[in-house]
């Protein structure tokens, strides 16, 4: 048992119930959930897509839209030799499939290291209405790959970019049989005002967060 299943075992225990919640107590909390009503949401426009793009780019992001998950290594490099930054990346492993050597790049499919400069990811989806990513971590789904490089990559199908944060919870319920160790919010570089009220970006993550989202996969 992991020291965090221990927690959880004993908060459980302090409240009468086994250490491990079995499927009619899950049921329960599903149906519970299901149950309440709709919060008030704000209005959105009708392509999520093109207000995804707007606030990303106001958050000091860049983007790039491709049409196949095949032009992602051909994207990346432009991204990279464009912007003057190291061919040299971590990877999470999903996209270990594609042609990167023809793009030039050389990545590595690991979890991210002190040295490592570059940091390419997918995410579980991306939110419209503030141009957040939304980032599960899981063995092949590192968290070292988004917060240490210097430079995070992200990549995301258009069809996975929602209007609100309640649609990027309920898709993290749909999907994922459990919660996470760590769900990660990316909105931009990493920035700070604590010095004099002057904005630094990159205090404690990457200075720069490029999306890539794609069409079609």
């Amino acid at each position: 048992m992991s020291a965090r299943d221990n927690i959880f075992a004993r908060i459980r225990a302090a409240q009468g119930k086994p250490a491990v919640a079995d499927d009619t107590e899950l049921q329960a909390v599903r149906t519970h959930l299901a149950a309440r009503p709709v919060s008030p949401r704000p209005r959105t426009p009708g392509d999520p897509q093109a207000e995804f793009r707007a606030r990303v780019l106001a958050l000091a992001s860049t983007m790039d839209e491709i049409a196949h998950r095949t032009d992602v290594p051909r994207s990346v490099s432009a991204y990279l030799r464009g912007s003057g930054l190291p061919l040299n990346a971590a990877c999470w492993p999903e996209f270990a499939d594609l042609d990167w050597a023809a793009a030039g790049v050389n990545v590595e499919f690991r979890a991210a290291r002190n040295d490592d400069l570059v940091g390419i990811t997918g995410a579980l989806c991306a939110i419209a209405e503030t141009g957040t990513l939304m980032l599960a971590s899981g063995s092949d789904t590192p968290a070292t790959v988004s917060l240490l490089p210097e430079t995070h990559i992200a990549i995301v199908s258009a069809a996975r970019i929602v209007p609100h944060m309640e649609e990027a919870c309920e898709l993290l319920r749909r999907e994922r049989n459990e919660v996470p160790r760590a769900v990660n919010f990316v909105s931009g570089p990493s920035r700070t005002a604590d010095i004099e009220q002057t904005v630094t970006l990159g205090a404690h993550g990457p200075y720069r967060v490029h999306i890539i989202v794609i069409a079609s996969v």
